[in-house]
């Protein structure tokens, strides 16, 4: 049914306000969404974003007036997501929280005949409830089943609908008949905009603890490049310096008392003495001698507190 002239207006002047008011947008799937559904998403993001439905034609029409009045406006990029069954989420808030209100109502919608699975359904072996009379019922879709105190028992699992097929009667009234409503329905996001640019919803789930995983693993990367073309970064002086400086820590035990250096002392004297608490942390911790020095009315000091560099000067620990 068209709508009348009244609300054509209404509906051009809400969209042109939204248009001019919100910077983000999420363009939603709507499909098997029932209204009242709808208004419950509606209320959950209220304060916090919009949701807007419309006709495709009207709404493009009410955008094109909208770039006419506003020529440059980032808004102007939505003009190719607006087709087939969809809707749009407006919003000036966390995009994150906003995807987590609109995935979270989903409801339990049982198999309908015709309708296209969205996942794969299995029937569960165990009872079933039915009397020995409907035996032929399963029979037909080759389920098989027993007889158990008086009642149909399915026997094993049965894989009974592939993803992407159509949902057959028999199927359908199976499922209808065991009480199972496989599948559950909600708005889809099939994709995100940002102040002109437009990008995938799965953008959103990369946070600050990815950011800094994929950064290590690049660095990892980095360094072992380096290593490779003996050419030196950044990345790869720390780790030569710290390889330097176990292999004069190993020619230092490997010639014990010919030659050695004050730093290697620590490493020397925990191979002597294993019970006497190991080898300090990391290269440059204070040799066990050194402790031996110190006043018995100076405060103990633990060797690693403060930071020390990689040669066991106490210059605050730069970065490795």
């Amino acid at each position: 049914m068209p709508l009348s002239k009244e609300k054509k207006t209404s509906f051009h002047a809400k969209m042109t306000r939204i248009l001019g008011q919100y910077t983000k947008m999420f363009v939603v799937g709507v499909d098997n969404v029932g209204s009242s559904q709808m208004n419950i998403t509606r209320l959950n993001m209220r304060g916090r974003a919009e949701m807007l439905m419309g006709k495709n034609t009207l709404m493009k029409k009410v955008l094109k007036d909208f770039m006419e009045e506003n020529p440059d406006h980032p808004m102007g990029a939505i003009d190719s997501l607006i087709q087939g069954n969809v809707g749009f989420v407006f919003t000036n808030t966390d995009l994150p929280a906003i995807r987590d209100i609109i995935l979270s109502n989903r409801v339990p919608a049982p198999a309908r005949p015709g309708a296209v699975a969205p996942i794969n359904v299995q029937i569960p072996a165990g009872p079933t409830g039915c009397d020995p009379g409907q035996t032929s019922f399963f029979q037909v879709l080759q389920i098989p089943t027993k007889i158990v105190k008086g009642q149909i028992e399915i026997t094993s699992t049965v894989d009974l609908i592939v993803k992407g097929n159509k949902v057959g009667d028999s199927e359908a009234a199976l499922l209808s008949k065991l009480n199972i409503r496989p599948f559950s329905y909600g708005l889809v996001i099939h994709s995100v905009f940002d102040n002109g640019d437009c990008f995938s919803a799965a953008v959103l789930d990369i946070d600050q603890a990815y950011l800094a995983c994929a950064f290590h693993v690049a660095l990892a990367k980095l360094a072992a490049i380096s290593f490779s073309l003996n050419y030196p970064t950044a990345a790869m002086v720390p780790h030569a310096i710290g390889n330097a400086f176990k292999a004069l820590v190993a020619v230092a035990v490997e010639l014990d008392g010919t030659y050695s250096f004050p730093e290697a002392e620590a490493y020397k004297e925990a191979i002597k003495n294993p019970s006497a608490g190991g080898a300090p942390a990391g290269p440059g911790a204070a040799a066990p001698a050194a402790a031996k020095e110190e006043k018995p009315t100076e405060e103990e000091v633990d060797p690693m507190e403060g930071g020390m560099d990689m040669f066991g000067g106490g210059g605050g620990g730069g970065d490795y």
